[in-house]
């Protein structure tokens, strides 16, 4: 009998399932966002005495308590890379199945090579999978990242068939798939990188990775708005989910966790991109500091946390007269909606009249932060910039500015005195509530506690 074939609609956000096409997906709400695949309907499955035969010929899994569960030290792997151990919560989770993305060159393919490397230097059986490289190109990338153990081995497939063939064969300890939107399953008859390949790919991944205990690395492509591609369902059936973030012209990278069963979702890697591939940068505050300018107006330095990691960066505003009768705002790493209401409060709170001034807001270096704790700092480089005045190099400056204009207290505020002390800093403005407990603990900066944002100002 011939496999009856079916044709259906898909959403490419979430991955709801419709028999007819729709303008609004029932799901996740958004517009124009099915499109139309061609699958093979499903084997009806055995009867019931078929069942319970194939049920006893396995064994029975017994349930089991807390109390009998064991945890090990060796569930984890040392990846030798410090702020990726740092991002996956303190190592690779065997067993674990975690979701890479990131933009065309940001380093996907580089990182996972050098994990690769690493984890075989310890003699741990690696298996590495490309379905958009040939071997000679992999091979010229790892002639230039550096020696590799012969317990790394390179496969290019893109047949899911295969690939768990070769598994089975292998048994690796580590598997990494470069990438998800190449791979297909013969069960689906769509084409590779649509929505139910992806979809049933993940799934045969996440199988085998939790059945054979090996740890799954997937490289997944992300579309122009910078999610992963494929449906959303993708991200909820993985158990870590793995951003790489940066300009590919530039040199740093910045890696961020925005799901991890394991750990923090909290913590960033910072790399920078070398000759040799990604090299760790062990103090990111002086690397996103480095080139600052001196003695220039609407320069200022904040510090913010991600995590455990107090990083230090600098905010630049640049206030000018509009030549249009509409002011112009942009701001570059962080949020728009929040600068605009920033300068809401400055001009109710105190009288700062901008109405006819275009405001630029940058925050150096490429990071993208949008914590309550840079508020003070972007409202002290926007009065500085439009008075012209700048602002003494040494001083550094953070608290949460709320709607009236009060300065409110934030946290881990002594980590981030002591990150700015590390530095050379030798002045705190800082909210008026943390200010004894900074003094009596923080002796060699001079640290000065403010009531609201026009006592800040006064302070220029």
């Amino acid at each position: 009998m011939a496999t009856k074939i079916k044709t259906v609609f898909f959403c490419q956000k979430c991955g709801y399932e419709s028999s007819k096409w729709m303008g609004q997906c029932p799901g996740c709400r958004e517009w124009n966002t099915f499109v139309e695949e061609t699958v093979k309907a499903a084997p009806k499955s055995g009867s019931g005495a078929a069942k319970a035969s194939a049920l006893t010929n396995g064994e029975y899994k017994k349930p089991q308590t807390l109390s009998e569960i064991v945890m090990t030290d060796e569930d984890r792997f040392d990846t030798h890379i410090g702020e990726l151990n740092r991002v996956l919560g303190g190592g690779l989770v065997k067993g674990s199945l975690i979701l890479v993305g990131g933009d065309p060159g940001i380093g996907k393919s580089t990182l996972l090579l050098q994990v690769a490397g690493n984890l075989s230097g310890d003699k741990r059986d690696v298996l590495y999978i490309s379905g958009e490289e040939s071997l000679r190109q992999i091979k010229l990338r790892a002639n230039r990242l550096g020696d590799f153990s012969d317990t790394l081995k390179f496969m290019c497939e893109t047949n899911l068939s295969n690939i768990e063939e070769a598994i089975n064969r292998e048994k690796p300890q580590v598997l990494v798939i470069d990438s998800i939107q190449t791979m297909y399953n013969e069960d689906v008859s769509s084409a590779p990188g649509s929505v139910s390949q992806v979809r049933e790919s993940t799934s045969v991944l996440l199988r085998i990775a939790k059945s054979m205990n090996i740890s799954v690395f997937i490289v997944g492509h992300v579309t122009k708005e910078g999610q992963v591609a494929g449906p959303r369902v993708l991200e909820h059936m993985v158990d870590t989910v793995l951003y790489f973030e940066g300009d590919r012209h530039a040199s740093y990278r910045i890696l961020r966790a925005v799901k991890n069963r394991f750990g923090s979702t909290n913590e960033i890697g910072v790399f920078e991109m070398q000759e040799k591939g990604l090299m760790e940068v062990a103090n990111p505050s002086e690397f996103m500091l480095d080139g600052r300018p001196v003695n220039a107006s609407g320069s200022i330095v904040t510090c913010s946390v991600e995590g455990t990691r107090p990083i230090l960066i600098e905010i630049q505003a640049l206030v000018c007269r509009t030549n249009f009768g509409f002011p112009r705002r942009q701001a570059n790493g962080t949020d728009y909606n929040r600068v605009n209401l920033l300068m809401a409060v400055l001009e109710k709170r105190i009288g700062l009249q901008m109405a006819d001034y275009d405001a630029y807001i940058n925050l150096a270096g490429g990071m993208k932060i949008a914590e309550p704790s840079l508020d003070l700092g972007i409202c002290l480089a926007i009065i500085s910039s439009f008075k012209n005045k700048p602002i003494s190099d040494d001083t550094i400056a953070f608290g949460e500015v709320g709607l009236s204009g009060e300065v409110r207290s934030v946290n881990m505020a002594e980590a981030r005195v002591q990150e700015a002390e590390k530095l050379g800093f030798k002045r705190c403005i800082v909210p008026k509530a943390l200010e004894k407990k900074l003094k009596s603990n923080c002796k060699g900066m001079e640290i000065i506690g403010v009531y609201s944002v026009s006592d800040a100002m006064g302070l220029i």
